[in-house]
Formats: C-alpha cells, structure tokens, sequence
C-alpha cells in the first residue's frame, strides 16, 4: 500500500473532513487513519485549515504525524484546477489572508447556488446547507443533502442529476485565482505545492502535459502520481509526468466518506521506483532519503 521508497510507512498526503466535503469530522478521520496503519498523514480541506488543530490532538492521541495540508481551487486556461499544499507555515499572515479571500469566494458560490435553487421551494436552504457543513462553507454535496432531507429528490445522485450537477442551475462556477498566484501562496508559506489528481480532470495526454509545465514553471515541486480511482496505466502516465519535469512525486487517497473500497484512507497503489517522495523534502524530511 505504500510505495518501495520505505515499505515501513503508510503515508496519504490527501483527504479530506467536515471542515469542507469530508463526511468524518478530522478526529474522527484521524481515527480511521491509525485503524489502517497510516504513519503520516494530511489533512488537506477544500481551502480552509479549519480543522487541522482538531485533527493535530487527534494525531497525538493515536500516535501519527500529522503533516499541515490543504488543498486550493484555481484557475488554468479557464478550466477549476486542484494543487495541495503541504508542509508550509500555517501561521503565515499573506497565506492566512489568501485563505480569507478563498473563503470570501466560496461563500459568495455558496449564495449564489441557494439563490439559483429557490425555484424549489426548500425552506432556509442556504442555512441548512451550512448546518449540514458543520458551519463552514457548503458546497454541492451539502446542498444537495438537503435536498434529499426535503423530499426533493430521492438521493444525492438525483439532486446532482437534476439539480447540482454540470450545466444544471446549481452548477456554480467560482471565482478562483489563477493557478501561479495559489502556487505562490504555497511557496511563500514555505510549503511545497502539490498537483492534485491530474487525471480527474479529464484532459488529454497533450493539455496535460501542457498543465503540467506550466505548473513547474508557476514554482510547483510535486505532482501527485499516485490516488484513488486510477488504473495502471494512469500511474504510468503519471511517473512519466513526474520525470519529465523532474517533480516530487506525492501519493494520497482523496479519501471523503466511508464506504468505497477503492479510496479508503492509506489504501494507495504502489509507485514505481525511481521517483523522489515529497516527504523527503519536507521541513522535517520523513523516511530515510537515498544518498546522492
């Protein structure tokens, strides 16, 4: 489950909690991580660090190292783009105040979806949808439980079939910085930035290579190779990627909710060899890094 660099740890650099569209609050994720053998871990929520003191006593608690982690919407060439930032200083004022204006942005597409949603008539929509978010920021998911709670649609799959989903009236798009100003952010809080599951995105080899370079040349250092839901060909694709524009290779489940088999915390296929890990580079290198 761990790739060959040291088959002594399980690390997932990639999940997520109630504190964004988690469906474990962080403790209780922290909790399910120690039960399958994860060492190190990060919590990365959809641009908030909201939950990381909840999941760091939880971490010290159940023995695990808990690596500052989150992951940040942006824009390239129009298209929403995903990077993780990891190991950087979460005390850092310029990123701290980043962090407000993703905040600011995501409530103002919070707003807009209840607003695009009153046709149907659910009562305190926008509020339920937060409350079903533990306060924070809702997203689709969020929306679209209350749906179901309100006997609109059957289940979450039909309020995104219906309501929720692309080219549907819920299907917010946000107002996301462009992808240089975020790796930015991560860079100067001293953490490494991280592209996120490059194969959810649905592009082609070519625009994905394209992506890719340009993240290199925007001050990106890892690419992640390794994540749930990919084929072997996919991570051959990746470890390719990684090569090419000599980049850390990174490794998480994008884990959400129990339930699915194929991303369960620590659950990640192997990496090939060769690669250079990203927890070799952080501030406090993890595992035991090859000599040059």
């Amino acid at each position: 489950m761990t790739i060959p660099q040291d088959p002594g740890l399980c690390i997932d650099l990639h999940c997520h909690s109630t504190a964004s569209d988690g469906a474990l609050s962080p403790s209780a994720l922290v909790a399910r991580a120690a039960e399958r053998g994860v060492t190190h871990l990060a919590l990365t929520d959809h641009d908030t660090t909201a939950g990381q003191a909840e999941a760091s006593a939880a971490a010290r608690e159940h023995g695990i190292v808990l690596i500052p982690g989150i992951e940040l919407s942006c824009l390239w060439k129009s298209r929403t783009i995903h990077i993780v930032g990891l190991d950087f200083d979460g005390q850092d004022e310029r990123f701290l105040t980043a962090l407000n204006q993703q905040n600011d942005n995501r409530w103002a597409r919070a707003r807009m979806i209840a607003d695009r949603l009153d046709r149907l008539n659910v009562p305190d929509l926008l509020q339920r949808a937060t409350e079903a978010s533990g306060g924070d920021v809702p997203g689709r998911p969020h929306f679209a439980n209350v749906l179901v709670q309100a006997g609109v649609v059957r289940n979450p799959a039909q309020a995104f079939k219906r309501h929720l989903g692309n080219g549907k009236p819920g299907d917010v798009k946000a107002y996301w910085p462009e992808l240089p100003e975020v790796v930015r952010w991560i860079n100067e809080a001293g953490g490494i930035a991280v592209l996120a599951h490059p194969r959810k995105y649905q592009l082609t080899a070519t625009k994905l290579r394209e992506l890719t370079a340009d993240f290199r040349r925007a001050g990106g250092r890892g690419i992640e190779v390794s994540t749930s839901g990919q084929s072997s060909g996919d991570l051959g694709f990746l470890a390719e990627l990684c090569h090419r524009e000599k980049l850390l290779a990174s490794q998480g489940s994008d884990f959400h909710f129990p339930g699915p088999p194929w991303c369960e915390l620590g659950r990640i296929m192997k990496m090939p060899d060769g690669l250079e890990p990203v927890w070799h580079h952080f501030r406090t290198p993890v595992g035991n890094p090859a000599p040059v």
